[in-house]
């Protein structure tokens, strides 16, 4: 294409393209990448780095993805960084597209890639603008599109595409077979279930020790037992937990059975088998600078995160939001709740809420404590992001040590 440039080039963009919002609002820019048209929810990520791991992140399948970073591409691509077989986001959005590979690890520059992916970018968008509209309307619809398309055909094509609530997206990213995958550190046999699992997680679980036999997200717990695992790892995944209603009853049977750590969707499949529910985030939370409250370690750490969806908190904190409420001022969620706020009555005995979200308050962790069963809504693997909760993999194996001297 004429305006890009080899992995060493830094020429802009220069074909006419568009961003276009369900609500009628239109961002002019410039084409890169593949031309086309294409449609899904448009969300906002705030982390500096990490864009090739982003776009090939399952969770963002269906997801159209702005960076607020106002230069991506300054680094290339490389194989290595590579989250998946694929490139699950849509349509890329940045301020400034770079095709630079000067660094010993880039194999091709960023536009050249995405062009051999047959991803749709635009550059030259205001994304400040951008991300202020999402926070302030909403994760919404859109349009992302640049070539022969007019405008009013862009905004009649819209109207027909789905919402992300209600879609059963971790089916349609799963591995299609049960594989294995043997660490030289492995001693613990686990099962992953995949919701669009990330590879970095299953090094991270490779570097605690664990071995993985990974299943499509429909297994059954009797599908999960009969690998006779001495774990259970519930993976990330794009989408609406709400109708993963097999997850949910998969999850059930395991529980007290077999230690159980989720991560992302994972928690929101465990927690809704502990019997609680999820909603839509306004506009999600993605990034690597989230910070999140430890209350069984009663420290602050910096999280990765990419979910659109959160489990519901309970009336005890959900009654620090709203001022007033409660004869007072409104409570921030620096100062730890009471044990009594934390707790949780569940149909597999008593819980807790173990993180909350400090922008927020959402609910970033939850553990069982009649039971080996613990999760989390953010990535401690963090691909890419800080590695403050990577401790969390070691936990889990902890806990299958426990159970395994429990059942000697």
């Amino acid at each position: 294409m004429k305006n890009q440039e080899s992995g060493t080039g830094n020429k802009q963009p220069e074909s006419p393209a568009a961003v276009l919002l369900e609500d009628g609002t239109l961002y002019h820019g410039q084409g890169f990448g593949s031309p086309g048209a294409v449609f899904g929810e448009i969300v906002f990520n705030t982390g500096m780095t990490g864009y090739q791991e982003v776009v090939t992140d399952p969770s963002y399948h269906g997801q159209m993805v702005t960076f607020t970073y106002p230069l991506i591409g300054n680094y290339g691509v490389s194989t290595t960084a590579n989250e998946s077989d694929q490139v699950h986001s849509r349509a890329v959005i940045v301020r400034e597209a770079h095709n630079l590979a000067r660094n010993s690890t880039a194999e091709q520059g960023w536009i050249d890639w995405l062009s051999l992916q047959e991803v749709t970018g635009v550059a030259g968008i205001d994304t400040r603008a951008l991300t202020r509209r999402i926070r302030s309307e909403g994760a919404m619809r859109a349009a992302v599109y640049w070539g022969d398309f007019s405008e009013a055909e862009m905004a009649a094509r819209l109207e027909g595409t789905p919402s992300m609530a209600g879609q059963d997206l971790a089916s349609r990213v799963t591995c299609a077979e049960p594989y294995e995958i043997e660490f030289l550190k492995g001693k613990h046999r686990v099962v992953v279930i995949d919701y669009g699992i990330k590879r970095s997680i299953l090094k991270q679980l490779g570097v605690a020790g664990c071995n993985v036999t990974v299943l499509p997200a429909w297994a059954t717990a009797e599908d999960v037992l009969a690998a006779e695992p001495e774990g259970v790892f519930l993976s990330n995944g794009p989408g609406d937990p709400a109708p993963l209603d097999y997850a949910v009853r998969c999850v059930e049977g395991l529980l007290g059975k077999v230690p159980v750590f989720g991560i992302c969707l994972g928690h929101q499949i465990l927690s809704m088998a502990l019997g609680l529910k999820t909603y839509k985030l306004k506009f999600g939370h993605r990034g690597i600078n989230h910070p999140v409250k430890n209350l069984e370690r009663d420290r602050v750490e910096i999280t990765s995160q990419n979910h659109g969806f959160a489990v519901e908190l309970p009336e005890a904190l959900a009654a620090r939001l709203e001022a007033g409420q409660t004869g007072g001022p409104a409570k921030t969620f620096f100062e730890a709740p009471s044990a009594k706020e934390l707790k949780l009555d569940t149909a597999f005995g008593a819980a807790t809420i173990s993180h909350l979200n400090l922008y927020d308050g959402t609910v970033e962790g939850i553990r069982c404590l009649d039971l080996q069963a613990f999760s989390v809504q953010y990535h401690p693997e963090a691909s890419p992001g800080p590695h403050d909760s990577r401790y969390l993999f070691d936990d889990f194996v902890n806990d299958i040590v426990i159970n395994k001297v429990k059942q000697a």
